[in-house]
């Protein structure tokens, strides 16, 4: 059966003829979904450089016995911002960068259910991450670890304001976060193109849907934790101290609850992106579509019953012990039906080793480090050896950069044609690769076995008798030829995204419904919005790219403006920005000695935007000379 879709062709458009697309203010005001997720690419980009400096300064620190690079409390800072920040500020937002821009694309739909909700979850994320990271300016970074531990983190054990920039500003982030996430579920129920069955959904999608859900049933615990801590700091509560009969475990059992599913909300998009580039550049469809898509839902419901294998050292028996044990035995399963599902699809394909391809191999075996090691710490008798110790922070790190950063970097070297309508340079990609590559692997491996001779976590130094020294300078090494990777990849990035060799709409010749329109897409996404047919409706039954002027195809793009074909967009507006500097600013009074008066402010910007945000026409108005005759789409 034919299937309906955009021929690509080499049109570009004149993003001048747009209302509102160029210049700073169309950045600020804008609500088109593709552009917001360029913003979240690269503010993301840019706070994952300054975790990496932090990582730099931690392992400079730790290359030498005796190290005094920084002091103690500078150090507990410098760990503390790096978890942080590359969790909150860099690997989600960055995931967050695809889900704007090619859920929409992949789904046949014009932008995101809620355009300006879409804008005000990035204006959050951006201020909330400036707020947080301004803590340097008064010299006092959060210090309380990543994690936030209470009783560590309350007043009594953290005065000062290093503690109130973590929890204010994580409360900030995870409005973000939330706010995103009901975005996405709504487009994809209700703006999937006719035709586009749950089951023809593309991986990716189906790994931001899950996501989602991840996202709105754990984000709210994380927000009641955070808002008991904020209580107990601001208020005099006492909801993590034993004498007042609060309990320290709490804090510990809703930060799991929420980080462990946290640690499939940053994968699943990896995994996703994956997905997508490996049937590509082995011309067969992915193997065993319905098991990815089953497996990824499986995953979404054992993330919430494994939070506890955190926790095997607090002594909660038993019973516990071994529950937690066999539900973190079990996620491995659907986790490893993913892994052999992709090299299934590698096996017997025509590969085309791009650095696209090869990430997405990165991720495939180093993900499975990282799975065999936190299969170990399922079984709470061998956790309890390695709990708090180096080999926890090998194992994280294989899961999170060997997992989700190289996911991430095969993502962007596979989207960036769309992202920009340019080409990443190849060769300067295999050097990102491979220095990527050997550097992680340096840096991360020899963590293993520092753990298991003793090193604790988040120690700022150590003597020379422990035998940990050459591990440690080892992974400063690896740490350092992973800074000259990054290195390379944002000067690929900078020095391609407006002049790099043009891409033309589908230089993969890709299989998914994203690439049957211009490259980068014009603000309406589609002329005619596509009628699906098959999962791969750019590809016939063999895997073979379909032609661009194969009769299956119904129109060419032309160019034309929105105006021109008389397609209603959302309306620009500066008004989410306002909205999100209001929370930005009652936050920010309720940190400085309980200011009413700046709270107070904050709550009327944010309620005055917001109103005005709401009431405000949806679409573009129309310019007079519009041409009625052609019916919208």
């Amino acid at each position: 059966m034919a299937t309906t879709v955009i021929a690509p062709s080499q049109v570009t458009i004149d993003t001048a003829r747009e209302p509102g697309r160029s210049g700073l203010w169309s950045w600020l005001s804008t609500t088109d979904h593709k552009r917001i997720g360029t913003l979240y690419l690269f503010t993301a980009l840019a706070f994952f450089l300054l975790g990496g400096i932090e990582a730099l300064i931690i392992r400079t620190q730790l290359f030498s016995p005796n190290g005094r690079v920084v002091s103690a409390e500078m150090y507990n800072q410098i760990f503390t911002m790096h978890g942080t920040t590359m969790i909150f500020m860099a690997l989600m937002p960055l995931s967050a960068a695809f889900f704007n821009f090619l859920i929409p694309l992949q789904i046949g739909a014009r932008d995101v259910a809620f355009p300006r909700l879409n804008a005000f979850s990035y204006w959050v994320y951006l201020l909330g991450g400036l707020f947080i990271n301004a803590s340097w300016l008064w010299h006092a970074a959060p210090n309380g670890g990543w994690f936030g531990y209470a009783p560590l983190s309350t007043r009594a054990f953290s005065p000062g304001l290093n503690m109130d920039f973590y929890v204010v500003g994580l409360q900030i982030l995870s409005l973000s976060t939330l706010a995103a996430a009901f975005n996405f579920i709504t487009t994809i129920i209700n703006l999937r193109a006719p035709g586009m069955r749950m089951m023809r959904l593309p991986v990716f999608t189906w790994s931001a849907f899950v996501t989602q859900f991840l996202i709105l049933v754990s984000f709210p615990i994380l927000t009641i934790g955070l808002t008991f801590l904020l209580f107990d700091r601001f208020f005099g509560t006492q909801f993590y101290e034993p004498s007042s009969g609060g309990d320290p475990l709490l804090w510990q059992h809703l930060f799991w609850l929420f980080g462990h599913p946290e640690v499939y909300i940053l994968v699943l998009p990896a995994f996703g992106l994956v997905s997508e580039v490996l049937p590509t550049f082995s011309r067969k469809p992915l193997f065993g579509y319905p098991a990815m898509v089953y497996s990824l839902i499986l995953i979404g419901f054992l993330a919430f019953g494994v939070w506890a294998h955190h926790m095997f050292a607090v002594g909660m028996g038993p019973i516990a012990d071994a529950t937690f044990g066999v539900t973190s035995m079990l996620i491995a399963i659907p986790t490893g039906i993913k892994i052999f599902n992709w090299l299934a699809t590698l096996w017997g394909g025509s590969v085309r080793f791009t650095s696209a391809c090869l990430f997405a191999i990165g991720l495939v075996s180093m993900f499975t480090i990282g799975g065999i090691s936190g299969v170990m710490h399922a079984s709470p008798p061998a956790d309890l050896q390695q709990t708090d110790t180096y080999f926890v922070v090998a194992h994280i790190h294989y899961v999170l950069f060997g997992g989700t950063m190289m996911g991430l970097f095969a993502g962007v070297y596979y989207y960036f044609p769309k992202f920009s309508g340019h080409l990443l340079d190849e060769r300067l990609g295999l050097w990102h690769f491979w220095l990527t590559f050997i550097g992680a692997n340096l840096a991360f491996f020899p963590m293993h076995f520092a753990g298991l001779n003793g090193m604790p976590r988040r120690v700022y130094t150590y003597d020379s008798g422990q035998g940990i020294t050459l591990d440690n300078r080892l992974s400063t090494i690896g740490a350092y030829i992973l800074a000259v990777a990054t290195l390379i990849f944002v000067v690929n990035v900078l020095r391609n995204f407006r002049h790099g060799a043009i891409a033309g709409n589908n230089p993969w010749g890709a299989p998914t419904i994203e690439w049957a329109t211009m490259s980068p897409p014009p603000v309406y996404n589609f002329e005619v919005l596509p009628t699906i047919t098959a999962r791969y409706p750019l590809w016939d039954a063999s895997g073979h790219p379909i032609p661009a002027d194969s009769q299956e195809y119904v129109q060419q793009s032309s160019g034309r403006s929105a105006a021109e074909l008389d397609i209603d967009i959302p309306a620009s507006t500066v008004k989410p920005l306002i909205a999100a500097a209001g929370i930005i600013i009652g936050f920010t009074g309720l940190m400085w000695g309980e200011r009413l008066w700046l709270m107070l402010l904050g709550a009327a910007i944010f309620v005055v935007a917001l109103y005005s945000w709401l009431t405000a026409p949806l679409d573009e108005p129309r310019p007079a000379d519009a041409d009625p005759e052609i019916q919208p789409s």
